[in-house]
């Protein structure tokens, strides 16, 4: 049989469940996988969609995770209210990453969920997989961080390379630097990192500088783009173009993991870019586009950030799953969907797929944020240009 063009793994008890106003609002991902269905994404020839396993096992984590962190976690899981001693931050728990019952086991099945994509895509048996509760990118080898327990991510890299895979090359398009995967990474040569993110001058995790460009076992592995406030589409655009194109091609890799996190988004309540829906389809069909040409098709796609669960994420990642499926598809969004988008809580659903007021104008913090996008990336390119020519080659 040939492989499935997308398999999409999902169920709506993916996820962490931190409680209260949390912004990890699982309608994120629910409401993009019901708009998948009444799109008619799911039923397309060459579609699958998979109920997330059962929580990756210790041994699992561990490819990634030290044991001690594990255990850490899985005590706190046990038994929350340990999380409120001092010696609870050392491992990442408390604030954005609070305490509950089930914690370890939630965290371990989105670990499993990516790595089911993972090997889907290492084995054959998809060209193309997508979790779109995936995505945890922040937290390290002993430690959690930044909405995340254990880091997805780094999951689904180390299941394609220890598949076989020589080298993979991960990029993360989440407005937030993908701190935790470039650290794992860092020393690995066979793991390029790439990040394009809102600066860690101005937005958590106050990370991701040009000069991290690897580290001394494996210098030019990590590339970043930190953009300024307020950039928008052309200079995303330009960031992909001018960085993140040439530096995949110039790795060739033999799978690419794509962290597509969309608070990069005007509406975004977390961050200050300025990005607008029409960007998105582009975004995604370059990132197919890349991965058509550099490694035969195979890339595992991730969700990541998009904290308002209605504006931007539902419709982002189903005009994902439908650019990785090859499926086109048209306004008006079905009204189904938009009945469902109600109950959800949105009162007044988008009626178009790429709908979008845009942010309110304001051509002299365009111009400004337009200049300073384009100095970091000639900046990226200067410090990654001599281990990518190509970056040196352009002017």
């Amino acid at each position: 049989m040939p492989p499935l063009n997308l398999l999409v793994v999902h169920d709506d008890g993916l996820g962490m469940r931190f409680g209260g106003d949390h912004p990890t609002d699982a309608r994120r991902h629910q409401l993009a996988v019901a708009l998948m269905r009444a799109a008619g994404i799911l039923d397309a020839p060459g579609v699958a969609l998979v109920p997330g396993p059962p929580p990756m096992d210790d041994a699992g984590l561990a490819r990634v995770f030290t044991p001690a962190f594990i255990r850490a976690v899985r005590r706190y899981s046990r038994t929350p209210v340990l999380a409120a001693a001092p010696e609870a931050r050392q491992w990442g728990i408390g604030g954005d990453n609070n305490a509950y019952h089930g914690m370890h086991e939630e965290s371990a099945r989105a670990c499993a969920a990516c790595a089911r994509a993972a090997e889907a895509v290492a084995s054959g048996e998809a060209l193309r997989a997508l979790v779109p509760s995936g995505g945890a990118h922040h937290g390290g080898a002993n430690s959690a961080q930044g909405f995340g327990i254990y880091n997805e991510t780094a999951i689904a890299v180390r299941v394609l390379r220890d598949a076989g895979l020589a080298r993979v090359a991960y990029v993360d398009l989440d407005v937030h630097h993908g701190n935790g995967t470039q650290w794992i990474f860092y020393d690995d040569p066979t793991v390029l990192t790439v990040s394009v993110h809102e600066s860690g001058r101005h937005l958590f995790p106050g990370s991701g500088f040009a000069a991290e460009t690897g580290g001394a076992a494996a210098p030019g592995s990590a590339v970043n783009v930190p953009l300024p406030p307020f950039a928008g589409d052309d200079a995303y655009r330009r960031a992909v173009e001018e960085v993140v194109l040439p530096v995949v091609r110039a790795f060739r890799p033999d799978a690419i993991v794509a962290q597509c996190g969309v608070d990069h988004h005007h509406g975004d309540p977390l961050a200050h870019m300025l990005t607008t829906m029409p960007l998105l389809p582009w975004l995604w069909r370059t990132l197919r586009g890349l991965a058509d040409e550099v490694c035969g098709g195979r890339l595992v796609a991730l969700g990541g950030g998009g904290y308002d669960p209605f504006t931007a994420p539902p419709r982002a990642w189903a005009l994902l799953a439908a650019e990785l499926a090859g499926v086109e598809v048209h306004d008006p969004l079905p009204e189904a969907w938009r009945e469902q988008a109600r109950a959800a809580g949105w009162a007044t659903p988008a009626r178009g797929w790429l709908e979008d007021p845009g942010p309110p104008p304001d051509p002299d913090r365009d111009a400004r944020a337009a200049a300073a996008a384009a100095a970091t990336i000639a900046q990226t390119r200067i410090a990654l240009s001599r281990f990518v020519p190509a970056l040196a080659d352009r002017g």
